[in-house]
């Protein structure tokens, strides 16, 4: 294997996606240091140094640069303005400072794909006086949403003053809802050279902007994985992005692609890659920080589902029962985070299943049977 540029691999964050990016570095003979606030937290036990503080703690971040030749991120929340003095002291991100700030604030992330000519909904700061006229609309809060958290479909007036109320000074925006017909993601990932790892098109379902399972490759036309590709492409080199990155797409019901949301990091509805490619998500997120070329982004199967399994409860429990009964699911892998506590919509693991079947239709009615069955005993 070629030399990477950066051996040492710094980690903003330690949960689960950093906990699947430790597998991938060991297989690279990377060294993989990683901040996060708890010696609990998944990614942790498997850190070479571990530093523990919050994520947004950046006097942490330049302890940890310290020890790393270059630093990347698992999630977004990160105090941009403090590591942009560690930049200017010689403290190497991937993907830069300048890559993400566009996104990290969802108005400012708006703006800036609108600006590039990416299809977005329309949108507008909210305001005090802002009041829409046509329902529903979607709501969100501009920092720190995830898992659906700061994000609200509102059906009329009245509940839309009622947030509005709720949420203070905190900024939000507002975006026109879309009758999507189904909404999709593209995985990419680019290294410092250019060159790109494209992973094929996903379809994902949500519930309660959560989420729930994804299928891969996505049942959508030939058109509209060529526009999503274009968009991915598009993007990454607008921003002449070094890392992975998740794009979350509306396909309408006359075959257009708006942009629903930007991940600048690996994403939940990639984590298929990780049983169905030879390179999974986190290795190609790792080759591209440390300078290295990719593998094939190319499916090992047919065709691969994802179902997440979230917690439907707040407890302290490691549900064995229910996950040796997945485990016998025939073609079924489970992830398990080896978080301690659930609490209502949290991620607590995944399940992914292969399909051999090259025939659309029986693939899909295959893989639609295993997320019945994985559903069926985890939320039972």
């Amino acid at each position: 294997m070629t030399q990477p540029v950066n051996q040492r691999i710094g980690v903003i964050g330690g949960g689960q996606l950093a906990w699947m990016m430790a597998g991938a570095a060991k297989s690279l003979q990377l060294d993989l240091n990683i901040q996060t606030p708890s010696e609990t937290d998944p990614a942790a036990p498997l850190a070479k140094q571990l530093i523990l503080a919050p994520v947004a703690d950046a006097a942490a971040t330049a302890q940890l640069a310290q020890y790393s030749d270059v630093i990347t991120f698992e999630n977004e929340f990160v105090d941009l303005e403090a590591l942009q003095q560690l930049a200017a002291q010689g403290v190497c991100f991937a993907p830069s400072l300048n890559a993400i700030k566009p996104l990290l604030d969802k108005y400012d992330q708006r703006s800036y794909l609108q600006k590039i000519g990416l299809p977005v909904p329309d949108f507008r700061r909210l305001t005090s006086d802002y009041q829409p006229t046509i329902f529903p609309v979607v709501l969100k809060v501009r920092r720190h949403g995830y898992d659906g958290q700061g994000t609200m479909i509102i059906a009329d007036a009245s509940a839309f003053q009622s947030v509005k109320e709720e949420l203070g000074e905190t900024p939000a925006m507002v975006e026109d809802y879309v009758p999507f017909e189904r909404e999709l993601a593209v995985i990419v990932a680019r290294n410092g050279k250019g060159e790109t790892a494209l992973y094929p098109l996903i379809e994902t379902h949500q519930e309660n902007q959560v989420c729930r399972w994804t299928m891969t490759p996505a049942t959508s036309s030939e058109t509209i994985t060529d526009k999503a590709q274009e968009i991915a492409q598009a993007l990454m080199s607008s921003l002449d992005y070094v890392g992975i990155m998740g794009i979350e797409l509306f396909q309408t019901t006359d075959e257009q692609l708006l942009i629903n949301e930007i991940a600048p990091r690996t994403h939940n509805s990639g984590h298929f890659t990780l049983d169905a490619c030879a390179m999974s998500q986190f290795e190609a997120h790792l080759r591209a920080v440390a300078g290295l070329s990719f593998g094939s982004a190319e499916l090992s199967c047919a065709g691969a589902v994802m179902v997440n399994l979230l917690g439907s409860e707040d407890a302290i429990s490691d549900y064995r029962e229910k996950r040796e009964c997945l485990q016998s699911i025939s073609q079924a892998s489970v992830h398990w985070y080896n978080k301690s506590e659930s609490r209502v919509g949290r991620k607590l693991g995944h399940v992914t299943a292969l399909s051999q079947k090259v025939d659309t239709v029986a693939r899909t009615q295959e893989l639609l049977s295993i997320i019945d069955k994985v559903e069926s005993i985890w939320y039972r």
